[in-house]
């Protein structure tokens, strides 16, 4: 089994307990990071009227939830919200969910949509389990309408020696594997998180990766002890 199918086969595992997990390993502060993002996002796009917002590796539906709350809370009108992802046992949990948004299967590099017909796209910490993540960040920039929205919630890679970040490190390897198996059943997959942010990018190579697949960086700040990074980029007018 190559990587990128036992990385989907895995949350095929953890799909029944995963909205529980999130919510006792985030203490539920990644509500606050998913609002931020959508009410941001929404502003520096500054339109009224937007035709899809697409949530690639949408999970069990929790962004596109958001953005349908989010865009009604802004008065603005959204017409369509599609959640993709390659994992069939977390969209089976979206689908049980009363959001108004079309779920279907299909991964970051090949996005069952039309090109230039997307005013937002998210991505929420899945991301780093894009193995071909040039290939994706490519895709999103096919999809996306020219100086549509890109936002990026991600556990980034850090480097820093300060006490802030030890303290992270130790709740995200020694905590967070245990807790999230205990809940899960699923000791591998938690353990496969702490492992995924060490081998994925600092903040910096991220911003970098962007602007080489066409989106200019409007944002990148981290949240609550650097735990969680947003990145809000928009696509290069072509």
């Amino acid at each position: 089994m190559d990587k990128q199918k036992k990385i989907v086969s895995m949350f095929d595992d953890i799909a029944k307990t995963y909205d529980v997990a999130n919510r006792v390993l985030s203490f539920g502060v990644d509500k606050i990071w998913r609002k931020k993002a959508c009410d941001l996002a929404l502003e520096k796009y500054g339109k009224k009227k937007l035709d899809l917002i697409a949530d690639i590796a949408c999970g069990t539906g929790d962004m596109c939830e958001y953005w349908i709350k989010r865009t009604k809370k802004n008065d603005i009108i959204l017409k369509n919200v599609v959640g993709v992802d390659p994992s069939t046992g977390m969209l089976n949990m979206a689908r049980k969910k009363d959001i108004e948004a079309e779920f279907v299967v299909g991964e970051a590099k090949s996005i069952p949509l039309d090109s230039k017909s997307v005013d937002i796209l998210s991505i929420t910490y899945g991301i780093r389990n894009v193995v071909d993540r040039i290939e994706g960040l490519k895709e999103f920039n096919r999809v996306l309408k020219n100086g549509g929205m890109l936002v990026i919630l991600e556990f980034t890679k850090n480097e820093n020696n300060t006490c802030s970040s030890r303290l992270r490190d130790f709740y995200m390897k020694k905590v967070l594997p245990k807790v999230g198996g205990f809940v899960s059943k699923n000791y591998e997959a938690y353990n496969y998180l702490p492992n995924s942010i060490d081998g994925f990018l600092t903040k910096e190579k991220m911003i970098e990766e962007l602007a080489q697949c066409g989106f200019d960086v409007l944002m990148a700040k981290g949240y609550s002890m650097d735990i969680s990074t947003m990145f809000i980029a928009k696509k290069r007018r072509k």
